[in-house]
């Protein structure tokens, strides 16, 4: 019987981070982004309480900035297309001597970004840190579900039902999959994600476990473009009799004229801190405030995200964590 996966605040014994590599794709946000992700790193690591940072960069280049700016982590080179390694990067499963390393197929989000290494970096990552490697004959991304720990996964139709990942498979079809790799008892299915978001609607910008059966999602403010898929994340995740924790939103936030899908959902949970991604929004202290109050053994910190939010995601999208 396949264990599932253990959940985010189990014990870590190493986090991946993506580190942004690639000045075509990043242009003038590269240098802003980089500084980002260190902050990030270094909350994560947390002077030595948290866990083993490991950065990855794609290059010699990209390798001896983030050595630069994060003394304290291990950097490891290896070529990909870039940094969210939540959705490139394998799905560790077990503790010790159990640990295994779930790969998936990639296809750049459905087409959308295809590009040279990300379909092998979980691979490469995982064989070098010397945990066996399977990949699954399907395409997943881990930003796609989130999991307790039990058997429980949420996950969202705009995503794991749309036809550029999947397209002969049903809700039964992705539920039988999910429990053959991954271990899974129980699927509760949300709608769709945030506005604008390129992954399809992953659910870590929507919904997280904080808890055994417990849910943040966010609340919505005045003119919240997301505030339908909130509330109807709400409806399906209290029909499934989970509790639901009410974390605020950050409301629109725009780039150029353009919604983008920013959300304090995409926190990563570590040994030592909770890291929670902020844009500058009204509702910045008050999130991580709430945040703060689901993990009183942990210390809950706010730093901004915005250069790494102009390639799509958050500081969840950019790692993954190793169980001890």
């Amino acid at each position: 019987m396949i264990t599932p996966p253990l959940p985010e605040w189990a014990p870590h014994a190493a986090v991946w981070i993506g580190f942004p590599s690639a000045a075509d794709l990043w242009e003038t946000d590269l240098v802003p982004a980089q500084a980002e992700v260190a902050a990030f790193a270094a909350a994560v690591h947390a002077e030595g309480a948290g866990e083993a940072v490991w950065l990855v960069a794609a290059d010699e280049s990209a390798a001896a900035e983030a050595r630069r700016l994060a003394p304290f982590a291990m950097v490891i080179v290896e070529p990909f297309g870039d940094i969210w390694l939540r959705d490139t990067g394998a799905i560790v499963c077990g503790t010790g001597a159990d640990r295994r390393a779930q790969g998936f197929g990639f296809n750049g989000w459905g087409g959308k970004y295809d590009l040279p290494g990300d379909d092998s970096i979980g691979e490469r990552l995982s064989r070098a840190a010397g945990l066996p490697y399977a990949k699954a004959d399907w395409v997943l991304e881990g930003g796609a579900i989130d999991g307790d720990g039990t058997g429980t996964f949420l996950t969202t139709e705009q995503c794991l039902l749309n036809p550029n990942r999947n397209p002969d498979f049903d809700k039964g079809e992705v539920e039988e999959r999910l429990r053959r790799d991954l271990g899974a008892t129980r699927v509760v299915w949300l709608g769709d994600g945030l506005i604008n978001d390129h992954t399809d609607g992953h659910v870590d910008n929507l919904a997280r476990f904080v808890g055994v059966n417990r849910v943040a999602i966010p609340e919505a403010i005045d003119e919240d473009p997301n505030a339908a898929a909130y509330a109807d994340a709400a409806e399906a995740l209290l029909d499934a009799d989970l509790e639901v924790v009410a974390i605020p939103s950050p409301g629109l936030i725009e780039r150029h004229g353009e919604v983008i899908p920013a959300s304090y959902m995409n926190f990563y949970i570590g040994n030592a801190t909770v890291v929670v991604p902020l844009y500058g929004a009204a509702n910045d202290i008050a999130a991580v405030e709430a945040i703060q109050a689901l993990f009183p053994d942990r210390h809950a910190v706010g730093l901004r995200a915005d250069h790494i939010l102009t390639g799509g995601g958050s500081f969840h999208c950019i790692s993954q964590q190793v169980p001890e």
